[in-house]
């Protein structure tokens, strides 16, 4: 027998014995009878791959052999309902992908085979987990998932990629394409928060709010520290937390629009990153557990409803018009001043619109560059005045520290940078 079959057969193998296992254990911890195990999986997978071999021989032979495995699934899925009074389909479901595993390795697929398997069972052990995300989703956060998207795949397709108006400012694709990709970074934080936010405190909520808003955090938080003075380092390492990940934020926002674009940001703002990180670290060393509420706060607004939606667009499509307009007449000052403004509310807008032109080549990358970092550096003081004013001045001199620290070493990477190329 040649090796690579003995190779191909162990595989197959190895692969419906890992995933029956899996299945025999989720039902050992339930006290219940597994319907299948390690050893009727690894059958089930040894059966795809005979079959694709047999095919050689016998035309047809998987569509038989698969048919067969149906009508026994279908039958094994009947007499759990009758027994158990069970309707789940896992196991079933399961038994089928096993087949179509074995089936893969026969035809040279190893690789492939192997990461379905691994997804696979990455899939069947976040079931709890799903369930309480899926506990933490509202009917209403639903409609709006499915409501952008169709505005998504249905409208965006059909939106002129080009400039328009009478100074051709407006680019109804980008605008709304940028408007959906906020939404989705947005809602990623949104569903951390509403699973997190009452049970994990301040510094998970904090993480996942800077993919919301950090600024709504830091004026949330701040709020909340008056009433619970006590728990000074941990609120302020939650607003920290926050706004550290606004800086990763920003990163992926240029590297989706501009990948180059990014990479010379990278230095810059991971150090920041890092600095942040370990900054909030000591203040979760120093602090106390906290749980807190923000239902009623800005940060848990869904993201995906069409307003906020077409409202970022709006925002978006005014400085992306702003930017193109002062620049023909101002040149590079006048970038910069569009990108401080922009920086005291908002640093998303500004970011997607500098990383678009420098990739459009409207504006030179260094120029987006700076305009990024000014928006950022505006944005952090703002926050940090936030602070001061509604958490008061030992709130404030805390994350004074704390923005020295990050924006100190993203300068610092930037002169490096710009030491390095001239």
């Amino acid at each position: 027998m040649e090796y690579d079959i003995v190779k191909s057969i162990f595989i197959t193998i190895v692969l419906g014995f890992i995933i029956g296992m899996h299945r025999s254990m989720t039902y050992i911890y339930r006290n219940e009878q597994p319907i299948a195990g390690s050893r009727t999986f690894a059958l089930i997978a040894l059966l795809g791959y005979l079959s694709g071999w047999l095919q050689q021989y016998v035309p047809g032979f998987v569509l038989v052999s698969l048919s067969v495995f149906g009508i026994l699934t279908a039958i094994s899925y009947l007499l759990k309902v009758q027994t158990l009074k069970k309707l789940g389909m896992t196991s079933q479901v399961a038994a089928l992908v096993t087949f179509f595993l074995g089936l893969m390795v026969w035809f040279g697929l190893e690789n492939y085979a192997i990461s379905i398997g691994v997804i696979m069972i990455v899939l069947l052990e976040i079931k709890p987990r799903l369930k309480r995300i899926e506990s933490h989703i509202s009917a209403t956060d639903i409609n709006a998932v499915v409501l952008l998207l169709a505005m998504s795949f249905v409208v965006l397709p059909i939106l002129p990629d080009e400039m328009l108006g009478p100074y051709k400012l407006f680019n109804p694709y980008k605008t709304w394409l940028m408007a959906v990709i906020i939404a989705a970074i947005s809602f990623v934080g949104y569903i951390a928060i509403k699973i997190f936010g009452q049970k994990h405190g301040l510094f998970l909520t904090g993480a996942a709010g800077g993919l919301v808003s950090s600024t709504a955090v830091s004026v949330s938080l701040s709020r909340m520290y008056q009433n619970r003075v006590n728990l000074l380092d941990s609120y302020a390492g939650g607003i920290a937390v926050a706004c550290t990940f606004m800086y990763l934020r920003v990163l992926f926002e240029a590297f989706v629009i501009y990948p180059e674009l990014a990479a010379r940001l990278a230095p810059a703002y991971l150090g920041a990153t890092i600095g942040g990180l370990v900054f909030s670290y000591y203040f979760y060393t120093r602090s106390e557990a906290a749980d807190i509420n923000i239902e009623n706060e800005s940060i848990g607004k869904n993201p995906l409803q069409l307003s906020e939606a077409i409202k970022f667009g709006f925002v978006f499509g005014i400085i992306y018009g702003a930017i193109s307009f002062v620049q023909t007449r101002y040149g590079d000052v006048g970038v910069y001043f569009v990108s401080f403004l922009s920086g005291i509310t908002d640093v998303d807008a500004i970011t997607l619109s500098l990383s678009q032109l420098a990739r459009d080549s409207r504006l030179s990358e260094t120029s987006s560059m700076i305009g990024i970092v000014i928006a950022s550096v505006t944005n952090s003081l703002v926050k940090l005045v936030i602070v001061f004013w509604l958490g008061g001045a030992r709130l404030g001199w805390k994350l004074s520290q704390f923005f020295l620290l990050t924006l100190g070493i993203m300068l610092a990477g930037l002169l490096i940078l710009k030491n390095s190329l001239f």
